[in-house]
């Protein structure tokens, strides 16, 4: 996923739970599934971005150098500036793109 065009806020917005409801017909399940999203999304941003770092790494410890590194720093504050892995779940579970399931209810309709 592309998290640089998503159409998340960057800040805290106020939501409307029923939005949360129409998908699962309960807040907390729907509250589980963004969640476990979010942990997700967090986990490849973190991936994405120790990729990137590790691209200026160097063997050398030059003090100098590590501080010269204008490169990363910019590149940490672009990751910065995007939304927070929870906002951007949320918005995808209000679009309807998390795919999610319930075994227990799988199970119970195959009976």
């Amino acid at each position: 996923m592309d998290y640089k065009k998503s159409n998340a806020p960057t800040n805290t917005v106020t939501r409307n739970m029923a939005d949360f409801v129409s998908e699962t017909g309960n807040v907390y399940e729907s509250v589980a599934i963004i969640g476990k999203r979010s942990n997700q999304i967090a986990a490849e941003m973190k991936d994405e971005l120790l990729k990137k770092l590790n691209e200026f790494s160097s063997t050398t410890d030059n003090l100098e150098e590590q501080f010269e590194n204008h490169e990363q720093i910019e590149i940490s504050r672009f990751y910065e500036r995007l939304p927070k892995p929870t906002l951007i779940a949320a918005q995808e579970f209000i679009e309807g793109k998390v795919y999610f399931r319930d075994p227990s209810k799988e199970a119970a309709e195959e009976a």
